[in-house]
């Protein structure tokens, strides 16, 4: 039996950009381990695809996909939000990470998170911040995040 080694899955687990390929590699199931997320259309999800991408370095969403599988086992999100504050500088944002259940464990989500706080250090961000919930403050804790203020919420649906 061969054992795989720490840099044959650093190579099998390589986080990259979204792909339009992607929501038949179960993109949207795994959205829906996180919260609501409907069955979203071939048209649907190709519309919002390039609609993201015009965007450019201003909103990306990475995954990880098992090359095993073939199948989309981590996401996240970050955007940019341009300030008048800090002179004229930016906040990154980030969203929407889950890795699959079935991968949990794996150091998928720190790949994730860490792949989006670098992106938004590249392009010029003074910060980078995101929402979570309590249970899983220890992780993003882990991840060099600390918590800051109080978040508070208005939903219209």
């Amino acid at each position: 039996m061969q054992s795989i080694s720490s840099s044959d899955e650093e190579k099998k687990f390589q986080v990259r950009k979204l792909e339009i390929s992607d929501k038949s590699k179960g993109f949207i199931e795994l959205l829906q381990q996180l919260t609501v997320c409907d069955s979203v259309s071939d048209q649907e999800f190709r519309s919002r695809f390039e609609e993201i991408s015009s965007y450019g370095d201003n909103h990306v969403i990475c995954v990880i996909e098992d090359g095993s599988s073939q199948k989309i086992i981590a996401t996240g999100s970050v955007f940019i939000e341009r300030k008048f504050i800090r002179n004229c500088s930016k906040v990154g944002h980030i969203e929407d990470v889950v890795v699959d259940s079935n991968a949990r464990g794996m150091q998928l989500g720190k790949k994730i998170v860490e792949y989006l706080a670098d992106h938004a250090r590249s392009v010029g961000c003074y910060k980078v911040i995101l929402d979570c919930s309590a249970k899983n403050r220890d992780f993003y804790e882990k991840c060099g995040f600390e918590q800051k203020e109080l978040q508070m919420a208005k939903y219209f649906i």
